[in-house]
């Protein structure tokens, strides 16, 4: 599938690969003809593999839990919908022993004076319970009760840590469950979601108009830019920017055949994802006014996708921009969700939400910088 060839981190070619075939195939009615036709290796078998090559160095004692975990059905939390009556969706997922997300989060934070953001707690807007899908009917304004998501996307909307009256800036906002997340604390000055596909787009006009009133909807500006443009088109602008940027994401990955980034078409589109999630951050930075603060996420446990992101988006900032980055200390999540999620405690940069048997959400990476 090709090489990244980058800081030790591993790949492998699929020349490389060498099949024997198995004792009696070369009897009668075997023909190279034949073999020829036989089916490709599906892309959640190649993504496994390179995991495996990738993961099990970086990740060592820890990447066979982690791999099972991948591989197993996925954890979801429900987020309620505060634009709807939910009092009684609260009541059923409650009786199921759905707990709620807030409730994790009664430590105190670990370093209280480090920033002003290692004060954040749940906002008492969110309401994110544990849980697994139920059927879901409209209320009588035509809105659902509540979202599925995995329990960790949640996360880097609490870091970003909005305020009363912030422009915020959702650079690549499709599906739209953190848009949505970011529509639930209920005090966003002006919210912009972008998405760079129109066929996501679409899905996110669709989030918003089963779960938002039509005079909330009209507050969000929908548009389909190519978000490495953004700080071009409107520089220096925002408070609060979420750049939650493409990515191999993981768990997808390995499960499902359909719209995987290791198919084989799509090698060259692999292969770049770090350049492009580095453009895209950086477009963040730019899109950011000075003391403005930015989150970057993705769903992947790769270092390459990661944290090397974080360190040449804050060189290229110092040197090409005359910008000073200052990565946020956010250690105090490790102890406000403790007993939620499983943290990979070796993380240099930001946060990273390990998938876990008995806990399994993400993976999820989030990484908050602050711009001086």
């Amino acid at each position: 599938e090709g090489t990244l060839g980058c800081r030790g981190i591993l790949s492998f070619n699929i020349s490389d690969i060498h099949f024997s075939p198995p004792p009696g195939c070369h009897g009668p009615g075997f023909s190279w003809k034949n073999a020829a036709t036989a089916p490709r290796i599906p892309p959640t078998r190649l993504a496994l593999h390179h995991f495996d090559e990738n993961y099990s160095l970086q990740l060592k004692d820890l990447w066979p839990s982690i791999r099972a975990s991948l591989l197993c059905e996925q954890k979801y939390g429900a987020l309620l919908n505060n634009f709807s009556a939910v009092h009684h969706v609260t009541q059923e997922l409650e009786l199921l022993n759905a707990a709620d997300f807030r409730g994790a989060a009664t430590s105190p934070p670990l370093r209280p004076s480090v920033t002003p953001a290692a004060s954040v707690r749940p906002h008492p807007h969110f309401q994110l319970l544990i849980s697994f899908p139920l059927a879901r009917l409209p209320d009588a304004l035509g809105l659902l009760d509540y979202y599925l998501m995995d329990a960790a996307s949640l996360l880097p909307v609490l870091a970003l840590n909005v305020q009363p009256d912030d422009f915020v800036l959702d650079l690549c906002a499709a599906p739209g469950g953190k848009t949505l997340a970011l529509l639930q604390t209920g005090i966003c000055g002006h919210l912009a979601a972008n998405d760079i596909s129109i066929s996501r787009t679409k899905r996110l006009y669709q989030i918003l108009h089963s779960y938002v009133p039509k005079v909330i909807r009209e507050t969000v500006s929908v548009t389909s830019y190519d978000g490495r443009d953004w700080g071009q088109l409107q520089g220096s602008t925002f408070h609060k920017v979420l750049v939650d940027v493409p990515c191999t994401t993981d768990r997808h990955s390995v499960m499902e055949e359909e719209n995987n980034i290791f198919h084989r078409r799509r090698t060259k589109e692999r292969q770049m994802l770090p350049m492009l999630q580095l453009q895209l951050l950086m477009a963040g930075i730019l899109a950011t006014k000075p003391g403005g603060e930015v989150v970057y996420s993705t769903c992947s446990l790769s270092p390459l996708q990661n944290e090397y992101v974080i360190e040449r988006a804050v060189e290229i900032a110092e040197t090409e921009f005359n910008i000073s980055i200052h990565v946020e200390d956010l250690s105090h999540f490790r102890t406000l969700f403790q007993d939620t999620f499983s943290f990979f405690l070796d993380c240099r940069l930001g946060e990273l939400v390990l998938p876990h048997l008995t806990a399994n959400f993400g993976p999820m990476y989030f990484c908050k910088l602050r711009r001086m």
